[in-house]
């Protein structure tokens, strides 16, 4: 698994009898599925697993997709537990989408339900290795078969780059295109409007982040390691992978020496987490804190997207980081 989070013992049951109670869903209900509304309105059904997902199918797929999102918005995406009806929209999708080692509870619904129609968007993308919570990459690996040849834990944070996105993008239109092909002509150019999107969001990070006072990017919780790499900064985590886990005393010690020795200014944490990790550091060492949103999951009633909340970011971290 490639995130460090654990699923409890019992998980396994819990999941059994969910796809037991989503037979029953699909035999009963079967017209409330996102499979069956597609197979009604000539559309083609995709269960995202969380939002960036969601909003890369929207962006590529237009009028012909009906997409369904696993996470709600608001909810912390990572511990995520799926209803019967949720086992019973992945039973009955035309495509899933997922990123393995990011949610559990979805990988075992997959696992289970999906078959040859779930796509982890995370193939094919160059993949870097998860940090142990301490700031160091977890070499060991867990030999748990997650499908990449990586001999290490790898960072499914992958949407943090555009240019990811661009990948992912290109590979749900091609999906979608499989399944229907006489959606290729209109599915084709939503999803070069999409990569070029994405390529003007990437640029404008370039450009922005050019000659900015401190690289050192101190974080909460280590969810942008591919922001960190594409734009020339390096993470230094406070927590690892899991937004719920406690540093060790050790770890924030030696970030907050990090911080002194290096003048650092800001501490960013994240939205749905709770910030007193970074908001103790900055106490501590007279630092500020910002939010960085790591886009797991857009905060309840919120009017943004992807492509608003990152050039947030990219304001924050122009800010934070002392960019001219």
């Amino acid at each position: 698994m490639r995130s460090s989070r654990r699923r409890p013992a019992r998980a396994s049951a819990i999941l059994a009898s969910l796809l037991g109670a989503a037979a029953l869903v699909l035999t009963a209900c079967g017209g409330d599925s996102p499979g069956a509304d597609a197979e009604d309105d000539g559309r083609t059904s995709v269960v995202a697993a969380f939002y960036p997902l969601a909003y890369a199918t929207e962006q590529v797929g237009g009028d012909a997709v009906s997409v369904t999102s696993l996470t709600p918005p608001g909810a912390e995406p990572h511990d995520i537990e799926l209803s019967a009806a949720q086992v019973a929209d992945i039973a009955s999708a035309d495509i899933v989408l997922y990123i393995r080692g990011f949610q559990p509870a979805v990988d075992e619904a997959v696992d289970q339900q999906a078959g040859d129609r779930a796509i982890d968007v995370s193939d094919g993308l160059a993949l870097l290795a998860a940090e142990d919570g301490d700031g160091h990459a977890d070499g060991d690996g867990d030999g748990d078969g997650d499908g990449h040849e990586t001999g290490a834990s790898t960072d499914p944070h992958v949407w943090l780059d555009p240019s990811n996105m661009t990948v992912i993008g290109d590979a749900i239109a091609g999906r979608v295109i499989e399944v229907q092909p006489a959606t290729e002509p209109t599915v084709s150019a939503d999803a070069a409007a999409f990569s070029a999107e994405m390529q003007g969001l990437d640029s404008e990070f370039r450009a922005g982040l050019q000659g900015c006072r401190t690289n050192q990017l101190v974080v909460s919780h280590e969810a942008f390691a591919y922001l960190a790499a594409a734009y020339g900064f390096t993470q230094v985590g406070i927590s690892g992978l899991s937004p719920e886990a406690e540093p060790s005393p050790a770890r924030m010690r030696e970030v907050a020496d990090l911080v002194r020795e290096q003048g650092i200014t800001t501490i960013y944490y994240e939205t749905l987490v709770d910030p007193k990790v970074a908001q103790t550091l900055a106490d501590e060492t007279g630092a500020s804190t910002a939010v960085l949103d790591p886009l797991e999951g857009l905060a309840e009633g919120s009017t943004g997207d992807y492509a608003s909340v990152m050039r947030e970011n990219l304001a924050t971290l122009r800010a934070g980081q002392g960019c001219p």
